[in-house]
């Protein structure tokens, strides 16, 4: 997985002129968010919205904080960035359609199978060829499922979700995560996780006969 390092701030006035030409109203608005870098250093937010185009800047901000710390330190993008692959997962994940999965997956591609064998997929055929050996009907259960509210997010690592069943990674500063891990050994320990925990809860009920 590639560490995502913020861009020094002197470096940012050039990644916005390395940017397609904006409108008039987009340049007044990555400037002011330049001056606003460079006044508040600290607020990553600002250094993840200098290199994007677009910007949801009140759903980044009522969405950055995840299990992990903030989402822009962390990874390097903002949550409407991971919000977007992760609706675009889901969808893929519903249609069944092998093509639009593919779209979201980068390379190369980390699959760790049950037994906790690693193995690195560098080319995109390949993770073709195995397809229906990552992608299994419990994973695509699992892609169904995800939601921005569930991740956890690690320094420099990405985003996750069921103790590290998939990452999601950002290769560039501002970009969109693609799916960079799929761990199924991880799966299967949160699938036996999930199922003790309801055990442990019907177990708690109450018989109506003892009430």
């Amino acid at each position: 997985m590639i560490p995502i390092r913020p861009l020094p701030l002197a470096s940012l006035g050039l990644a916005l002129c390395a940017c397609v030409p904006e409108s008039e109203g987009q340049s007044q608005q990555s400037a002011q968010i330049l001056r606003q870098a460079e006044a508040e250093p600290d607020d990553c937010l600002l250094l993840v919205w200098s290199n994007q185009k677009e910007r949801r800047v009140e759903f980044d901000r009522a969405h950055d904080f995840a299990d992990g710390g903030a989402i822009s330190c962390a990874t390097g993008t903002s949550a409407s960035q991971f919000d977007s692959a992760i609706k675009a997962l889901r969808e893929a994940a519903k249609s069944g359609n092998k093509a639009r999965i593919l779209e979201e997956v980068g390379i190369p591609l980390l699959y760790i199978d049950a037994q906790g064998n690693r193995r690195e997929i560098e080319k995109r055929d390949e993770v073709e060829a195995v397809f229906d050996d990552i992608f299994d009907t419990e994973m695509l259960d699992l892609l169904q499922r995800l939601d921005l509210g569930e991740m956890t997010v690690t320094k420099d690592q990405g985003g996750f979700f069921d103790l590290g069943a998939v990452w999601l990674v950002v290769d560039e500063q501002g970009g969109r995560p693609r799916l960079m891990t799929v761990n199924r050994q991880a799966l299967d320990e949160a699938l036996e996780a999930a199922r003790d925990q309801a055990e442990r809860k019907e177990g708690d009920r109450i018989p109506l006969d003892e009430r």
